[in-house]
């Protein structure tokens, strides 16, 4: 398993998804309009970005465990039973903890 390359691939997505939370956290700082039809408008989109927010906080706490994991050399072994991670399941999921038979 070439470890580096999982290591450059977290840490890219982990910035985009810090700077894309800055900017959900900048558009929800945005002053509400004075028109009550606009100001509804606004807070439906507002509590769509929130949920955005707060699923992309999730993956960047699976990113940051994940990273933790390649420097403790634990990095691609299941959490739960410790057997290796399939590449394809990592490919896929590249922060999961856990071997597909512990997943389900």
């Amino acid at each position: 398993m070439d470890f580096a390359a999982r290591k450059d691939a977290l840490e890219t997505r982990r910035l985009a998804l810090a700077g894309h939370l800055r900017e959900v956290e900048h558009a929800l700082d945005a002053p509400m309009p004075k028109d009550w039809e606009d100001r509804s408008s606004e807070r439906q989109g507002d509590e769509v970005l929130e949920t955005l927010g707060l699923n992309e906080m999730e993956e960047l706490r699976r990113i940051d465990a994940a990273l933790a994991r390649l420097v403790e050399g634990t990095y691609g072994y299941c959490q739960i039973c410790g057997d290796q991670i399939a590449e394809k399941r990592l490919d896929l999921l590249p922060a999961t903890p856990f071997c597909s038979g512990c997943t389900a």
